[in-house]
């Protein structure tokens, strides 16, 4: 006995019920197994700090280059990959600096990815622009679509290949520029108090960055890294520096500016942090206000596709249905 009932895509409103309540389980077991597997994600972090520390004792006390080169971890795909393109003499020494930089901005510490990257943007064109020309011309899977179409999708496949590992990088980058900006006036306020008692630059980084760790992970990171590389370079202002090379925000710049000048001319610590502390809550609040400005003309569309007419069913409908009546 077959059943009449409707369908859709050939399932009956069992076999939908079926499927639902499957991905509802799924769903039950993810969230449990989420809730149950809950990480410090402090504990990474702390762990490649103690990596780079180790790193700077060994890079000072070591007097020749073998005993450097024990602490370089070379991973055998990563030497593939740089033989590969190393071959093909598409590896440039300024292009991998300019990755590894881009990665530190990132949050990704390890060197080994930014050949990753450099391969990827070589070889992923290869593969999706080649798979999407064999679908596409030799096996036809499309032949209702016109030249131009199939064209576009084949040129759009290549140029999105391409860009896909800029495109990862990038997105890290605004997302911990966009955290790390939110924890500055926070940082800068810390600093200051450390400041006023008595601590060194040394000691207040590290104390700040064990103060804001759990509040603003990706800020303590940086901190407690540079007072790491403030501890054991043998030039301070290298620390600084690479502060301002590993986050990607003009704030910070101001910031790491401001500690050179105080340790090179030896001017007030506090009075300048504090300054700069208060420019930095002014211009986010001047970020919030100029959001709140821009509000309503982001709800125009929505206030016109959705509410409007729910309002005009809502307020129009009973006197409708009453005219419909009447006549």
């Amino acid at each position: 006995m077959t059943s009449t009932g409707a369908t859709l895509f050939g399932l009956t409103a069992a076999d939908l019920a079926t499927l639902l309540s499957a991905l509802a389980t799924l769903g039950v077991l993810v969230a449990i197994y989420a809730a149950s597997t809950v990480r410090d994600p402090m504990a990474r972090r702390v762990k490649a700090l103690n990596e780079r520390r180790e790193q700077l004792k060994a890079g000072i006390a070591a007097s020749t280059g073998k005993r450097r080169a024990k602490i370089v971890h070379q991973n055998d795909a990563t030497d593939r990959m740089r033989e590969v393109l190393s071959a093909m003499k598409v590896l440039q020494e300024d292009q991998l600096k300019q990755a590894q930089v881009r990665l530190a901005q990132a949050g990704i510490r390890s060197k080994d990815w930014a050949i990753a990257i450099i391969f990827g943007r070589m070889v992923l064109p290869i593969v999706i622009g080649g798979t999407a020309a064999l679908l596409i011309y030799g096996f036809n899977v499309w032949p209702e679509w016109g030249e131009i179409k199939r064209f576009g999708v084949f040129a759009g496949a290549l140029l999105l290949s391409y860009k896909a590992p800029d495109i990862y990088v990038d997105n890290k980058i605004a997302k911990r520029s966009a955290a790390i900006r939110k924890g500055i006036p926070d940082a800068l306020d810390l600093l200051v108090i450390c400041a006023e008692a008595g601590l060194t630059v040394d000691a207040a980084f590290a104390r700040v960055a064990r103060e804001l760790g759990a509040a603003y992970p990706e800020l303590g990171e940086e901190f407690q890294l540079t007072a790491i590389e403030l501890s054991f370079l043998t030039e301070r202002r290298m620390a600084f520096e690479n502060l301002a090379t590993r986050v990607k925000l003009d704030a910070l710049k101001g910031v790491v500016t401001t500690m050179i000048q105080t340790e090179k001319y030896g001017t007030p610590l506090a009075s300048a942090l504090r300054v700069l502390s208060a420019e930095f809550r002014h211009e986010r609040m001047m970020r919030a206000e100029e959001k709140a400005a821009r509000l309503p003309a982001i709800m125009t569309v929505p206030l016109i596709l959705f509410i409007l007419p729910t309002l005009f069913v809502v307020i129009l409908g009973p006197a409708a249905c009453s005219i419909s009546k009447a006549f």
